[in-house]
């Protein structure tokens, strides 16, 4: 995500081309990198394979959903909400 922005930015500035300021858009983008660590660190944690990860409403926590492997039985779906 970081590299594809930056290659952005370099191709505007090797053009001679200004780039617009960021949207409110690209800001949920960034909020929504930040679930990576928590999101890993809840698979860690449970042994689960990531099923989501996304940023809650308050801007503070992510909503990570995994799939734990029982014994022999399905697998049980878990749904944290951790902090960024």
């Amino acid at each position: 995500m970081k590299k594809s922005m930056i290659g952005a930015i370099a191709t505007c500035f090797l053009f001679g081309l200004v780039p617009m300021q960021a949207t409110a858009r690209d800001y949920l983008l960034l909020v929504a990198s930040d679930c990576g660590d928590a999101a890993n660190k809840v698979v860690r944690d449970t042994g689960g394979q990531l099923l989501s990860a996304q940023p809650s409403n308050d801007g503070r926590t992510c909503i990570i959903t995994v799939l734990v492997q029982g014994s022999g039985e399905r697998p049980r779906k878990v749904t944290v909400r951790v902090p960024m």
